[in-house]
């Protein structure tokens, strides 16, 4: 036996054709189709190597590991947040102050009486209607006109019954009054005249009939009706009844430029048609308020304006100018005046904190600021995030309904599957975008937090999307359960759940990726499209839908396309990588149709 062996393998033909045939197992070629190597390959890496091979597939694979990174990295790396509002000081023509062309009555009430916007009602009908008394709230009020557009409203208080009747005349004093002779021949006077008022040592009185009999009573001044307006030069000053009476009498009388009131003298100086009132002290005149037919409003509650300055705006209303300067103790300030029927607005260059809007690309920002002065990049950066979670959330919802629905239907068939089946029917008939709009709308009503929002949105993509995934995996399970490998699972007694889950759905998962893959863009272009109507992610968050819709109109287009170019390019390159990635998947698993 030795030399048998012996001999057989010192014949060198004998051992080369040995070599050959254990050779014959062991391929050389690169072809992906060679019988060889095809038995040496797992399926796993038989799917990879098809997939490398499609180059559209790795161009669409690098595209989406860059918006990863460009989103979820580049968030971390940008030194801006991305709610961020940039500034700069600069100079804004603000409202300064404004002032309104009174041609109304305006009311002063004396010190102790009573007169609001009611008697002030009732006054202006009187007036109108050519009375000299009215009634409100029980008391009687007189009118004296002092000039065209000055009344003294007094509050008649009554003093007497008088009786006057073919001759008749007597007078009964209320109690704690006492008439004087002089009295009682002005009121005798008054009645054969027919006068219901008439003044005596500088009081007035007031005859009102009642029946047959006469009430006298006595006025005291209760209210000053005028057109003019008072504006004092400090807000702690007195402006009150007397003041106002004192000064409006002096300026209507020509012959006399001072006046006194509350124990203090003053003067009046007038400019075209503004009177300026000052306090005579012992050795100069303070500037104490300016009164006008004009109503002067600062543009802040805070903000106090100077006499001197409302009379130097006042004085160029009436000379019509539309542009004046004033100095205080800022500087020389240049303001303009506009008009709008009877109001007239102030307004000057402010240094203000101005927000960065629209600002053009720059080192500082590469793609520039949005209308929210806002950094561009850092928004895309944020967005890509918000874009591309709700693309994967929603799928991963779609898939795993899909697969619960669509595996029970195609698995146990009957009454099962022909009611999931009518349920998908359902839902298609469902018309998808309308829905999401009026989603979105009932959202808005609703005052809807924009977080909660996000989450509401992938809810709602996620139910509406499953039909398609479902009606895929139920074909594929009606053609795989009647296989030997499934009839093999049922007999050794596996249960339905792991008959269904282990090794049913397995097989499915290679088109499940394929659809998944695809689906991602098409979802990501749902989000784009409600989030440029306004229905989708809500500011401040950032979507790249959402910037896009910053832009609306046509000069913002076209003179800042750096808002809107960029996220429209990565909402295009996104999609792009996902089909091409979800067509080089399909073409991997299933060679055999490009055949």
């Amino acid at each position: 036996m030795d030399n048998n062996n012996n001999s057989r393998n010192d014949n060198p033909k004998e051992s080369g054709d040995y070599m050959k045939n254990a050779n014959e197992h062991i391929s050389v070629s690169t072809s992906l189709d060679d019988e060889q190597r095809v038995k040496v390959l797992s399926p796993g890496m038989l799917v990879f190597r098809r997939f490398i091979r499609n180059r559209l597939a790795i161009v669409g694979f690098f595209i989406i590991l860059f918006m990863f990174l460009f989103s979820f990295v580049g968030g971390f790396l940008t030194p801006y947040d991305e709610t961020e509002v940039f500034t700069y000081v600069g100079t804004m023509s603000k409202e300064y102050a404004s002032i309104t062309q009174n041609t109304e009555l305006r009311y002063t009430v004396a010190e102790g009486k009573e007169y609001n916007d009611g008697a002030h009602a009732q006054f202006i009908l009187a007036k109108n209607s050519g009375k000299k008394f009215f009634t409100y709230n029980g008391i009687e009020y007189s009118i004296i006109q002092e000039d065209e557009d000055l009344y003294i409203i007094t509050q008649v208080t009554p003093v007497a019954n008088v009786t006057y009747f073919r001759g008749l005349f007597g007078i009964a004093p209320m109690e704690g009054f006492e008439v004087s002779k002089v009295l009682e021949e002005s009121v005798m006077s008054a009645l054969e005249a027919g006068e219901e008022q008439f003044e005596i040592q500088g009081e007035v009185y007031t005859l009102t009939r009642e029946n047959k009999d006469y009430i006298l009573g006595k006025s005291e001044n209760a209210a000053l009706e005028s057109t003019l307006i008072i504006d004092p030069a400090q807000q702690n000053l007195n402006v009150d009844f007397d003041f106002k009476y004192a000064a409006e009498k002096t300026i209507r009388d020509q012959d006399s430029g001072s006046f006194s009131a509350n124990g203090q003298m003053f003067e009046v100086e007038e400019h075209n048609n503004i009177s300026v009132i000052y306090q005579l002290g012992s050795n100069d005149r303070i500037p104490y308020a300016i009164i006008s037919s004009y109503a002067m409003q600062p543009s802040s509650p805070e903000m106090f304006l100077s006499i001197d300055f409302k009379a130097t705006v006042l004085e160029a209303i009436e000379e019509n100018k539309g542009l004046f300067h004033f100095q205080d103790e800022n500087g020389n300030a240049e303001y303009t005046i506009t008009r709008i029927n009877n109001v007239y607005t102030v307004k000057t260059e402010t240094p203000t904190h101005l927000i960065s809007m629209h600002e053009s690309p720059s080192n500082k920002h590469l793609l520039g600021t949005d209308a929210h002065g806002m950094d561009v990049l850092t928004r895309l950066m944020y967005g890509g995030r918000i874009s591309l979670s709700i693309g994967f959330i929603v799928v991963f919802l779609e898939i795993v309904i899909g697969i619960v629905l669509g595996g029970l239907a195609g698995y146990f068939g009957k009454w099962v599957d022909m009611l999931i089946m009518r349920v998908v029917d359902v839902f298609n008939c469902i018309p998808f975008l309308p829905l999401m709009i009026i989603m979105g709308s009932v959202m808005d009503s609703l005052d809807v937090q924009p977080d909660k929002r996000i989450f509401y949105l992938m809810l709602i993509l996620g139910i509406m999307s499953w039909p398609g995934i479902a009606r895929m995996v139920r074909g594929q399970i009606l053609s795989l359960r009647e296989q030997e490998f499934m009839i093999a699972a049922e007999a050794t007694g596996i249960r339905v759940s792991r008959r269904i889950f282990k090794h049913l759905i397995p097989n499915v998962i290679p088109q499940l990726i394929v659809l998944a893959t695809l689906g991602l863009g098409n979802i990501i272009l749902y989000e784009s499209t409600l989030s440029y109507f306004g229905l989708g992610v809500k500011f401040p968050f950032a979507s790249w839908g959402n910037i896009i819709s910053g832009v609306s109109t046509a000069y913002e287009m076209t003179n800042f396309w750096f808002v809107w170019i960029p996220a429209g390019l990565l909402i295009l390159l996104t999609v792009l990588g996902f089909n091409f990635v979800g067509d080089g998947l399909r073409d991997a698993f299933d060679p055999k149709m490009k055949r």
